[in-house]
């Protein structure tokens, strides 16, 4: 009886995971280049039962079968599925058809900068002609931070990342990939970095000008979802209320006799 409270408790507690999971995607549905989390859940490890009072057979500890008590979390994991473009006609605006990263030196609030990496191609030009991001940080290319001449009157990015200003060579952008994604971990403000084991190969994502990926999230199935695990939080909570009721005429009523 007190084992049907720990499961429903362990499942109440899977659910608030994956409903703080599907709030943070429903919160950014409208952040550029954002990539969807997503949680798993498994069976805690199986519990043997021991067959006793079997007149069949002598009592030898032998296991019957298995018992669950409860689920719990597998793991998060960001699914990185193409997101839609939208049309800004924004010269610094830039979207990345297939797979890869825009390769940006962040920096701290010490000024300290280090490589990280990014879906996010909403970028912009400072009045030394640098491109940043929405944090002034610096898009990189193959010589480091790409910059453009300020009296530049027209700026050309073609598929494969070379910048152009009035037609003169300025640079071409780090577009970065890597061999598998599990090697990556979110660092905040869309940020990606790298972990041990990460391997980086070249990108075959070409680079869309005036165009911006919007949010993978689906949002409509995100409700669903949401639906159904408030529907499943709530029966965690019939369990522990019908189980507390049966405990307590255990306890108050039948032990009385």
């Amino acid at each position: 009886m007190v084992r049907a409270l720990y499961t429903a408790y362990t499942g109440m507690i899977n659910e608030q995971k994956r409903l703080d999971t599907i709030s943070n995607n429903l919160a950014n549905s409208a952040t550029i280049g954002y990539k969807k989390e997503s949680v798993t859940s498994q069976a805690f490890e199986e519990a043997l039962t021991i067959k006793i009072n079997d007149a069949s057979e002598a009592y030898t500890n032998r296991p019957i079968g298995t018992m669950s008590l409860g689920v719990k979390l597998g793991e998060y994991y960001t699914d990185y599925t193409q997101g839609s473009f939208r049309e800004t006609g924004n010269t610094y605006d830039l979207a990345i058809e297939g797979n890869g990263f825009f390769t940006v030196a962040v920096a701290d609030r010490n000024g300290n900068e280090t490589i990280q990496y990014t879906r996010d191609g909403s970028f912009k030009m400072t009045q030394d002609g640098y491109l940043v991001d929405a944090y002034g940080n610096h898009l990189q290319g193959d010589g480091g931070d790409i910059q453009i001449p300020t009296d530049a009157q027209s700026v050309t990015i073609e598929l494969d990342g070379t910048v152009y200003a009035d037609q003169e060579y300025v640079g071409k952008l780090t577009i970065t990939d890597f061999e598998d994604y599990s090697y990556l971990k979110k660092a905040g403000d869309n940020y990606y970095k790298p972990v041990d084991g990460a391997e980086q190969k070249d990108s075959a994502g070409v680079v869309r000008q005036g165009y911006t990926e919007q949010s993978n999230v689906n949002v409509i199935s995100e409700m669903v979802s949401l639906i159904n695990i408030t529907r499943a939080y709530e029966a965690g909570q019939k369990v522990i209320k019908t189980q507390d009721q049966l405990l307590d005429q255990a306890v108050n009523q039948i032990g009385k006799v």
